[in-house]
């Protein structure tokens, strides 16, 4: 089991995760931005989760419920059309 002196000489240092939303001049989170919103979306076409995306638990679900309500409306595909392009 390595100890904290271990981790401290690691040349592998943690980052400071922080919310790309929770800042006083971040974007905010609407369904009609499908700029911002198709950037949390997977190649796949699932909606990217918060631990990859280091977005907070709050704004991931308000993030989640903008991309669902802008499939709906038809603004965005449910899959990324990019992968039958040639």
């Amino acid at each position: 089991m390595r100890s904290r002196d271990d981790k401290k000489n690691s040349p592998f240092e943690d980052r400071k995760k922080f919310c790309p939303f929770s800042q006083k001049k971040s974007p905010k989170i609407d369904y009609k931005d499908i700029r911002l919103i198709s950037r949390y979306i997977s190649e796949k076409g699932k909606i990217t989760p918060s631990r990859i995306t280091n977005v907070s638990n709050s704004k991931q679900k308000e993030l989640a419920r903008a991309i669902k309500r802008a499939r709906f409306l038809s603004l965005m595909s449910y899959t990324n059309k990019k992968r039958f392009h040639k």
